[in-house]
């Protein structure tokens, strides 16, 4: 075994899955299309999360019918303070956009998960994070969460200069905005030009790419077969699907 095989070892941690019932502590629209919600209870007291960019799943009721199940990651969480942050794209329509712009203080939501993390050691030399508005809640985290110094190069599709968020980070952060008004509306095109324009940092890099589905594929088409980057130093996620509510790939 190599020594950075030694050193850039991805793990997976399974927990013990179980629905909680979380009250709104607090609201913030970040931007224009994007919504921050605060929850909190006393069931947070054993709530886990080790990776950036982990799934729970939240349940919206929904009349006569069973719950609509979405996912999300978790932006932030305290188990001090019993509260998690969640961070909603809002879109058009849909049960989650829908419950997010009329909650207020004191609602209540239920959630399950998550059922594990995908561990990735900040022991990378640097790191390339390509995204929607709908990775921007991950990438916040993993910002955040990185050690001093790292560099760490963003790519992050958004409909307007509007929608750019300030992130507190230690890395060494370079962000990349593409406004969809300016470059255009093909999130596979604009995302690959700019990554085509990137010179990335010497040494060992961590790839982490999450968007519409075909568009992620693409992307780690490029990423793998063009910039010969190693595949198991890398993750692509479809976030969504176009036509598809609610539904999601890992590639």
């Amino acid at each position: 075994m190599t020594d950075s095989q030694q050193r850039h070892q991805i793990g997976r941690m399974r927990f013990d899955t179980r629905r909680r019932s979380l009250t709104v502590a607090s609201t913030i629209r970040l931007t224009p299309k994007m919504l921050r919600i605060v929850l909190t209870s006393p069931e947070l007291a054993d709530f886990d999360s080790r990776g950036a960019d982990d799934h729970i799943k939240l349940f919206f009721p929904r009349p006569g019918g069973e719950p609509l199940m979405r996912d999300y990651t978790p932006r932030a969480f305290s188990q001090a303070d019993r509260t998690l942050t969640l961070d909603f794209a809002l879109h058009d329509a849909g049960p989650a956009t829908a419950w997010a712009l009329g909650a207020k203080v004191g609602d209540t939501l239920e959630i399950g998960g998550p059922r594990g993390s995908m561990i990735v050691p900040d022991d990378f030399d640097w790191y390339l994070l390509v995204a929607d508005e709908t990775g921007l809640p991950a990438i916040g985290r993993r910002l955040e969460e990185l050690r001093a110094g790292v560099p760490v190069i963003t790519v992050v599709a958004i409909d307007t200069a509007a929608e750019k968020q300030a992130i507190e980070t230690k890395a060494r952060w370079t962000a990349h905005w593409i406004t969809r008004d300016q470059a255009g509306p093909n999130d596979a095109e604009t995302l690959r030009h700019a990554l085509e324009g990137l010179t990335l940092p010497p040494g060992d890099g961590y790839v982490w790419i999450a968007a519409e589905a075909a568009v992620a594929k693409a992307l780690r088409g490029y990423v793998i077969d063009t910039l010969k980057h190693p595949a198991q130093w890398m993750r692509a996620s479809g976030y969504w699907l176009r036509g598809e509510a609610g539904a999601h790939e890992n590639l």
